[in-house]
């Protein structure tokens, strides 16, 4: 069960990562993050912060896979509990934003992140 919330988290940081990407490349999702600020294509600084984004969640995977022991080497613990609050404020951002189809999208993603994470922490 923990390498299976451990996949978990990691399948659906791949989602986000490719979400990440498509932003930094201008799709026109900017409605779907940031708060829905920036409806359309990111601006060059967001879209740089996209990318920066993308690789913290697929580094962010890769140490919740290694915790659990589905890759090698395990992480530093101290790297796991970051990603553990990084969790846990994305879960709670995502669940506050003001932009609704942000809230509906990623808000449930980022619960489920959440649980998995909390999973693998706790065993």
């Amino acid at each position: 069960m923990l390498i299976a919330a451990a996949w978990l988290y990691a399948l659906l940081a791949l989602v986000l990562v490719l979400f990440q990407l498509a932003l930094a490349f201008g799709a026109p999702w900017g409605h779907l993050a940031m708060g829905g600020r920036w409806p359309g294509r990111f601006p060059v600084r967001l879209r740089l912060g996209a990318v920066l984004q993308g690789a913290l969640i697929a580094l962010f995977a890769l140490v919740v896979l290694g915790r659990a022991g589905a890759v090698s080497p395990a992480p530093p613990g101290w790297l796991f509990w970051i990603a553990v609050v990084f969790a846990a404020i994305s879960a709670v951002m995502n669940l506050i934003t003001p932009s609704i189809p942000e809230r509906r999208l990623w808000g449930p993603v980022a619960l489920l992140m959440l649980i998995a994470i909390l999973r693998v922490a706790y065993g």
